[in-house]
């Protein structure tokens, strides 16, 4: 997912910018912008992006029969 060729714009994971607070950047570009604002300079950095929370299993009181197979 975070390799993949059709990311969506934003200056938070732009290359260009560096995190000012929770929700601006400051650009080289473009001075302090948003997190969601993108501009013509974009330029991907993976490792700024940060990947979605992988699910969790529903909560359920688990039994040892739960696991085993018979």
């Amino acid at each position: 997912m975070l390799f993949r060729k059709n990311i969506e714009p934003r200056c938070a994971y732009c290359a260009r910018g560096v995190s000012l607070d929770k929700t601006h950047i400051i650009c080289i570009k473009r001075g302090i912008v948003s997190f969601g604002y993108h501009c013509g300079s974009f330029s991907y950095d993976p490792l700024r992006r940060t990947p979605p929370s992988p699910a969790s299993l529903p909560h359920k009181n688990w039994k040892t029969e739960d696991f085993s197979i018979e």
